[in-house]
């Protein structure tokens, strides 16, 4: 029977990704609530506003991004777990999603509808579902008294 491996992270790289792993989401789900009122209104602004809040929240996912890449590629002693892996992955799709989106946002009026309505969706689906699974390896650790 071995015993099981340790979980060796860097506190300061690990507080950094909880600090800013949240903010590119809401920037998301902001952009996403903009590009359903854009899709019932026709209003240019919303449409602006959903764009450059999928650019701040690219801009904020770069830093959890990174840590969470080698924190995943390069576990230097440790075992990731599956539920990492599949968090990554799906955090790189909502990311390239955002990319694309940011791309769609980019054209004249209505033309962004309603592939850009989603691209919002997807990657806030992508990010949600990622999320979701990221809470069941960071919840706190119970310790089995007997």
């Amino acid at each position: 029977m071995t015993a099981p491996t340790q979980r060796l992270q860097s506190s300061l790289a690990n507080s950094i990704y909880q600090l800013f792993n949240p903010i590119p989401f809401g920037f998301f789900v902001a952009a996403l609530i903009f590009d359903v009122v854009y899709f019932q209104t026709a209003e240019m602004m919303w449409s602006k506003s959903a764009a450059w809040l999928i650019t701040l929240g690219l801009f904020f996912a770069i830093i959890p991004r990174l840590i969470n890449l080698v924190h995943v590629w390069i576990p230097r002693g440790r075992s990731v777990l599956a539920a990492e892996k599949i968090d990554f992955g799906l955090n790189f799709i909502g990311i390239v999603a955002a990319i694309a989106n940011a791309f769609i946002h980019s054209r004249d009026a209505y033309a962004v509808m309603p592939s850009g309505m989603i691209l919002s969706a997807v990657t806030v689906a992508c990010i949600a579902l990622a999320l979701i699974i990221a809470s069941t390896f960071y919840a706190p650790r119970r310790a089995n008294h007997v």
